[in-house]
């Protein structure tokens, strides 16, 4: 129970609305636990009257004690009614605040963080974790309040009435009470093993779905498929096997009720029979308070079971509470940014797969000017990107920003002032109007079309059928490439940010289009720092300072002319792709 102690927040923070429903239970409890009375009278007034001739007087108390019987339960239903607006409104409020927070956390936990676990596992535990834990925090709190309050009620009204047959009703209760927790054991372990299987399926289901096009293209699809059935065929066995062990439930249930009948039954029409009980109406409100006990005392190992499985995915979502960002937000003072980047002696090595990245990288980039950083794949250019923004801190050294260390900055100040442009285009499933303006809290159409005209897309949105309404698809799964690469770049330009960082994003577009761009890009970033990443000698070569990496090391530095004017790999970088476009 110690993970579900971690509620207690939540819990107190809707105390009164519990309170409240803890009251309208007991209340519902008693006007039930009344009504009964009533049928017992109405039946023993029946038994009199029948022996007797009856009168207009009897016809009346015979309608009352029935407009009584009627009303009772009605008026028992309206606090039933209260107490499920009151305990079970308070455990979706709950239920809404734990999301919220699980969310909150999804946003300031870092990039590591999401390269180390699976998406469908997260997206369970916002989910079906969270819907456990509602399941807890509402039947699991109003039944143990509906079953104390009740027992207390229905022991003390028993007993008043005949003491025999109050211990035949309540004999064979713990004993069900006892088969169900049993039961619920079981059924708490094969549901864990559900869960981890559909977390499972989840994950692979989203893998698929993002990957489609590559399935496609490689034919795999009847692969993909025998894959999935072998992990539909895991989940569905353990489903099974989960639904076997609940079939037992009802069942069992039907039987301890059949038993308690059967001995509430024979000891009461043993005791009318000898006299012992003198009104027939008695055997008949145990009945009804057997009735009214049964499902009482089997929601015992059921909400057993809701207790297991509530604190099984309080754990999971504890365990994701408490993993810490590794970046995260040092100060909470303003900063406006002006643009000069220094980086000193930085080293970063990869956690999840301890790959050294960069190594004992320094560099000065004046603000205004203009850096492009060329080099083989897995030497580190993108690190370099992303340690600029901050998704990652360095291993080693320093990276300061307007002579301030970048972790001394707010981080919020830092991420709304750098436009940044990843090497895989990541577009919404939305409009191409909206994904453009993504970074404005409003779209402003012509502003859209003004930076989409700067990233060279603008004549291809219009040629769409709903032009900027067009709705992309995931990840933008309906435009090709360069179309994804230009919308991300009018994404960046749109939010007229301080410092502009491209991670080859044009490597999927022709040498005029990248030309033009190009063009449009030093005129919308004029006096802004700009670093370019690229493979192309074209998109680097107007650059104020380039720089060579090789395995996270600078190896060349300096402009276009006085790389080309020593021998090195820019120069050689630059035979290779001239030789490429006189072929072509």
């Amino acid at each position: 129970m110690k993970e579900l102690f971690t509620l207690n927040r939540l819990i107190f923070r809707y105390k009164w609305l519990i309170f409240w429903g803890s009251l309208f239970i007991i209340a519902a409890n008693l006007v039930s636990v009344y009504s009964v009375r009533f049928v017992g009278k109405a039946i023993n007034y029946i038994d009199e009257t029948l022996a007797s001739s009856s009168s207009a007087a009897d016809f009346k108390q015979l309608l009352f004690y029935g407009f009584l019987i009627i009303a009772l339960p009605i008026v028992s239903g309206i606090l039933t009614f209260f107490q499920r607006q009151t305990i079970i409104v308070a455990s979706r409020h709950i239920e809404f605040d734990l999301k919220n927070e699980i969310f909150q956390h999804y946003q300031e936990l870092d990039t590591a963080f999401y390269k180390k676990n699976r998406i469908g596992d997260l997206m369970n535990r916002i989910s079906e974790d969270v819907g456990y834990v509602r399941m807890y925090l509402g039947p699991g709190i109003m039944y143990p309040i509906n079953l104390i309050s009740l027992s207390i009620i229905l022991v003390i009204e028993m007993i008043l009435i005949d003491k025999s047959l109050t211990f035949y009703t309540l004999a064979p209760l713990p004993v069900l009470s006892i088969l169900i927790y049993f039961i619920s054991r079981h059924i708490n372990i094969k549901s864990r093993e559900v869960q981890e299987e559909q977390s499972n399926l989840s994950s692979y289901v989203q893998d698929i779905f993002s990957g489609i096009r590559v399935i496609k293209s490689f034919n795999r699809e009847n692969r993909i498929k025998r894959s999935y059935a072998g992990l539909a065929l895991d989940y569905k066995k353990k489903s099974i096997s989960l639904a076997n062990i609940q079939a037992f439930f009802f069942p069992l249930m039907l039987l301890v009720i059949g038993i308690s009948q059967i001995l509430i039954l024979y000891a009461g029409g043993t005791e009318y029979i000898q006299g012992e009980i003198t009104e027939i109406g008695t055997v008949a409100q145990f009945f009804m308070y057997l009735n009214m006990l049964i499902w009482p005392f089997a929601s015992l190992g059921w909400i057993s079971m809701v207790v297991q499985r509530a604190e099984a995915s309080m754990k999971r979502i504890n365990e994701f509470l408490q993993v810490g960002p590794s970046v995260y937000n040092m100060s909470r003072d303003r900063f406006e940014i002006k643009g000069k980047i220094e980086f000193d002696n930085v080293s970063f090595t990869y956690e999840n797969t301890g790959i050294t990245a960069l190594k004992n990288l320094s560099f000065v980039l004046p603000q205004g000017q203009t850096l492009a950083v060329l080099g083989k794949t897995g030497s580190g250019k993108t690190t370099l990107a992303e340690l600029v923004i901050r998704l990652y801190d360095p291993s080693q050294g320093e990276i300061r920003l307007d002579d301030t260390a970048l972790k001394n900055i707010n981080l919020n100040d830092l991420r709304s002032q750098i436009g940044f442009v990843p090497q895989e285009a990541f577009l919404f499933s939305d409009t191409l109007e909206e994904n453009i303006a993504f970074a404005l809290d409003h779209a402003e159409p012509e502003k859209t079309q003004e930076f989409a005209k700067k990233a060279d897309v603008h004549h291809n949105i219009i040629d769409f059928k709903e032009g900027y309404q067009t709705k992309v698809g995931e990840r933008g799964v309906t435009l090709s490439g360069g179309q994804k690469q230009r919308i991300s770049i009018a994404r960046a330009l749109i939010k007229n940010p301080k410092i502009l960082i491209f991670d080859d994003s044009l490597s999927a577009v022709d040498t005029e289009t990248e030309e033009n761009i190009l063009q449009n890009i030093r005129e919308a970033s004029a006096q802004k720092t700009t670093i370019i990443i690229t493979h192309r000698i074209s998109s680097a070569k107007h650059a104020d300072k380039i720089i060579m990496l090789h395995e996270g090391q600078i190896i060349q530095k300096g402009t276009h002319q006085s790389l080309l004017a020593v021998e090195g790999a820019y120069r050689d970088l630059y035979e290779i792709q001239l030789n490429e476009e006189i072929k072509d």
